[in-house]
């Protein structure tokens, strides 16, 4: 069943007129039939891609989301360590 319609007969029809003969014509409209169902994407495959970019899009989303929040722990902990040791040093000194 072709996803997307082409129609072989009229295909056949106008290389015929153009001066194929029979045999040519129906070889040349099944390769092309077979081209057309193999490399073209229908409504459905563009669905389903746009569905699978929304799912990539929210992962991603949540992932920088994560990786936000590690970032900012690890800034908070240095700034903590660097407070201690400023503190630490300033007691040794003074």
């Amino acid at each position: 069943m072709n996803a997307i319609p082409f129609d072989t007969y009229a295909y056949v029809k106008k290389l015929k007129a153009a001066g194929f003969t029979e045999e040519q014509a129906g070889a040349q409209a099944e390769a092309l039939a077979g081209v057309v169902d193999a490399n073209l994407a229908t409504k459905h495959d563009i669905a389903a891609l746009r569905r699978d970019i929304e799912v990539l899009r929210a992962e991603v989303g949540r992932d920088i989301a994560e990786a936000k929040n590690s970032t900012v722990k690890w800034v908070a902990g240095l700034l903590l360590a660097q407070a201690a040791v400023i503190t630490a040093l300033d007691k040794l000194i003074n």
